[in-house]
């Protein structure tokens, strides 16, 4: 059967593409090589029957600040936000933590003696939140609607997140929240744009929070498949594409795969030059995954770690970014930043009455099969005394086991690619176009290009409006 477009992936930039064609009234196949669909986006019950896990992403501060998610009827196909108490916690040795409240204000009275720096450097972006996240989410050659307030984001932005930190702050407690922040860029923090991530995370946090989905975040994947099924769109899973040539007829062709997918899929499509473009594209660190079945809640010293959803686990700003730093030059750091969820405390659907799950990752080289386990446990122990105690089952995962669980997670990068100055402007090649494959009817709609990773389904919007324009004449 043909088809006027097919989308080779069912993440949440593939599931997006595909709805943005179907809108269109275009016919519209989605191929998926895995038994379940969504990518990044799933949910498994990876340790004890009855204990669901989020198999990727676990917290969405993106999906909430979406404009294309915001723009569909995603709560009536089943989707539905629980916000945590607090979106983010960041604990000491000694002292309370540093929290990250939908309130500016309070927020700022964590970081003393630096409120009044963090209200001065957060709240501006807050207030023009609406105007900034679609230009923040565009692709980055196009003409701003909000110039203003992108010069004055981007200029703090291009600093490095340790300059901006010591630039704004005289105390420890605030460098080290905005350290934890801009430690997912999963980039040293001395480099230039790793403070991007940290202002926009802080901001996403004050105007949407950071979010769980009810059900895990396969409810995020089924909600965006629901809709686009009910639009006509049509969904293969247990279909690896390993050629092009595999497809069925269509006119467009939409691949949410990543640079060294592309050349595998369709290598012989393309020009010497664009696959030389591709080969140079660079993965930054990966992650080694810890999930736990729990029989308590974590015995969290601070009580405020018990309020949120998410906690970032590694000290000061200096230990940060000591961390990162050894995950990009290729060490294990034997005190690495840990990204820690545990939305069992706000979802009951994730596990048995009275137990709960947990969900952690640290940053390590690409490709490693070193097991941190031990490693992120301590972590977790130094700020929750007895963890060790509550852990019925664990599941562990290394970059290699990642990948071979999705594809996209090229040496376990999470992210589509390094996220440096340079391949976050210019992803996956410098062009006008970054999603226009140049072979006719070609098109990219991964992480691997702008606005780059997290779970928004922008790079499959934009994608997909690519394809309209150039395709489709539309």
């Amino acid at each position: 059967m043909a088809y006027d477009a097919i989308v080779v992936g069912s993440g949440p930039n593939g599931l997006s593409a595909a709805i943005v064609l179907a809108q269109a009234g275009l016919s519209v196949l989605v191929r998926e090589a895995q038994q379940t669909i969504g990518g990044g986006a799933r949910s498994l019950e990876l340790t004890l029957p009855g204990f669901l896990h989020d198999v990727c992403s676990a917290i969405f501060p993106m999906a909430a600040a979406s404009p294309f998610f915001s723009s569909l009827p995603l709560a009536s196909h089943g989707l539905e936000w629980i916000q945590p108490a607090l979106p983010l916690a960041h604990p000491f040795d000694d002292g309370p933590p540093a929290i990250l409240d939908r309130s500016p204000g309070l927020t700022a009275a964590s970081v003393s003696p630096d409120a009044e720096a963090y209200r001065g450097l957060i709240a501006p972006l807050v207030r023009n939140w609406n105007r900034l996240v679609p230009e923040l989410l565009a692709p980055p050659i196009h003409f701003p609607s909000a110039p203003i307030s992108m010069a004055r984001f981007g200029l703090k932005a291009l600093l490095p997140a340790t300059s901006l930190a010591r630039m704004k702050f005289t105390g420890p407690r605030a460098r080290a929240l905005f350290a934890g922040l801009a430690g997912h860029s999963i980039v040293p923090l001395e480099r230039p744009g790793t403070s991007a991530i940290g202002l926009v995370l802080a901001a996403a946090g004050h105007a949407g929070g950071w979010p769980v989905p009810r059900g895990g975040s396969q409810q995020i994947t089924n909600a965006l498949a629901s809709y686009f099924c009910s639009l006509g769109g049509v969904i293969e899973t247990n279909h690896p594409v390993i050629s092009v040539e595999d497809l069925p007829p269509a006119r467009a062709v939409l691949l949410d795969v990543g640079p060294r997918q592309l050349l595998q899929i369709a290598g012989d499509r393309l020009s010497a030059g664009y696959r030389a473009w591709l080969a140079r594209y660079r993965y930054g660190p990966g992650v080694f995954k810890l999930d736990w079945a729990l029989s308590a809640p974590i015995p969290w010293r601070d009580s405020d770690c018990r309020r949120t959803a998410t906690l970032h686990l590694g000290g000061s700003m200096e230990e940060i970014r000591q961390g990162e730093s050894e995950a990009w030059n290729n060490v294990h750091s034997a005190r690495p930043f840990v990204l820690l969820a545990q939305p069992s405390l706000f979802d009951p659907t994730r596990a048995p009455a009275g137990r709960h799950t947990a969900w952690a990752y640290c940053h390590v080289p690409n490709g490693s099969t070193e097991d941190m386990t031990v490693t992120i446990e301590a972590q977790i122990e130094r700020f929750a005394p007895g963890f060790r105690h509550v852990i019925l089952a664990r599941s562990k995962r290394n970059t290699q086991q990642l990948e071979h669980s999705n594809a996209n997670l090229t040496g376990g990068d999470i992210t589509g690619g390094a996220n440096d100055l340079r391949q976050v402007l210019f992803r996956p090649v410098p062009a006008l176009d970054p999603y226009r494959i140049p072979a006719k009817g070609f098109y990219i709609c991964s992480a691997s290009t702008p606005p780059g990773g997290g779970v928004h389904g922008m790079c499959g919007y934009h994608a997909a409006r690519s394809a309209l324009r150039h395709t489709f004449g539309r």
